[in-house]
């Protein structure tokens, strides 16, 4: 066997023995992953909230109520006299009443909702009155999308604020038009979800991952000790055989509630320009880049000067002459190099460097993810 076969084949055989694994030195680190309880991180389809809204009144305001311009507050108190035999059709544009207020009343309706239960709900004015406060809510009902109504609403406003003063001079603390009443509603209809009547469990992550739904359906299957739960879709998770997990339903989504799943954080910013506030999670990288940030400042200023004649002149006129002055300064530009897989630690230290505000943080972000260097997903509030 010649020497140069036999140590080509010595060096093959290493290498199968005891492989070599290379990293590249600028390889980004894995994100790192985090053991949440299922039902933590996912919802089951079928079981959740509902919203409901409805349109009432409220009372007994000490002259901070809607005023004359807002009319549909005098129409409803006109509807509800009417109701309690009381006409007063004919007078509703000469009627001015102050203590009184066309609101909004919000509330959640939340699973397994049963006649009788209590609700709180929210009460917000959709008029032009100054303060709710010490007002009371007639009796509203509540209804869901598809028309029905599900509770009613009635009850003292607890303001978290107040109002004093005239228009012009006023102090305002918080939001005195917007109040709550805690358990202000009593829930009329059933909502509830009949668990004896499903034939499949379907659990819905909240945040969309294949490998996680991977992994929960692996762990539901270990402690089910069946393969009953398949994955749909990277946000839906299927357990259709009931019968052979035991065929009670809240025994089995206590259990495979608490089942422990291996997460791996979404690399998101979130900004919101409004405040000019930035949000970063730690495992946000950066591939290579370079930032060059300057501002370029112009002043435009006039100033109106009187020209005159000389003094015992007989021709000239008096004018005035605006004089002009434009003034530009330019600040030197800041440069941020980041190497590839730099943290979200490195680049607001750069950005600090350069003495970004928070609105220039704000634009380099979405500048670095239109280049295509930001790793992660940018929302904008």
């Amino acid at each position: 066997m010649p020497r140069k076969f036999a140590a080509v084949l010595l060096i093959f055989l290493l290498g199968e023995l005891f492989p070599l694994r290379i990293h590249a030195a600028d390889e980004p680190p894995a994100p790192p992953t985090r053991v949440a309880r299922l039902k933590d991180i996912s919802d089951y389809e079928g079981i959740r909230d509902n919203q409901l809204i409805g349109y009432g009144l409220v009372v007994g305001l000490n002259g901070t109520g809607d005023k004359q311009q807002t009319f549909f507050s005098v129409q409803t108190l006109a509807n509800m006299l009417q109701r309690a035999g009381v006409n007063v059709q004919n007078q509703l544009t000469s009627i001015q009443v102050r203590n009184i207020a066309a609101v909004f009343v919000t509330a959640t309706l939340p699973p397994f909702s049963r006649p009788g239960m209590k609700l709180d709900v929210t009460v917000s004015s959709i008029g032009d009155a100054k303060s709710l406060s010490g007002g009371t809510l007639l009796l509203t009902p509540l209804n869901a999308p598809d028309g029905k109504i599900y509770a009613a609403a009635q009850g003292p406003l607890v303001i978290g604020g107040y109002s004093a003063g005239p228009a012009v001079n006023a102090k305002v603390v918080n939001h005195p038009t917007v109040g709550r009443i805690p358990e202000g509603a009593l829930v009329e209809r059933d909502a509830s979800v009949d668990l004896r009547q499903m034939h499949a469990v379907e659990v819905l992550l909240r945040d969309a991952d294949f490998q996680t739904a991977e992994e929960a359906a692996g762990v539901i299957n270990d402690k089910l000790g069946a393969k009953i739960a398949r994955v749909i879709d990277s946000r839906r998770i299927e357990i259709a055989d009931l019968p052979a997990a035991g065929g009670d339903v809240p025994a089995l989504l206590a259990a495979i509630g608490e089942l422990p799943v291996h997460t791996k954080p979404s690399a998101k910013v979130v900004v919101n320009e409004k405040t000019g506030t930035v949000v970063m999670g730690g495992n946000v990288t950066i591939s290579a880049c370079a930032i060059l940030h300057g501002s370029l400042s112009i002043q435009v200023t006039t100033n109106f000067q009187v020209s005159q004649p000389a003094p015992f002149s007989k021709t000239g006129d008096t004018k005035v002459v605006p004089e002009t002055t434009t003034q530009a300064q330019e600040a030197p530009v800041q440069v941020v190099q980041l190497k590839e897989g730099a943290t979200v630690e490195e680049l607001i230290r750069g950005l600090q460097t350069m003495g970004a505000t928070a609105r220039d943080i704000v634009a380099i972000l979405q500048a670095i993810k239109q280049a295509g260097a930001l790793n992660a997903d940018l929302e904008v509030l």
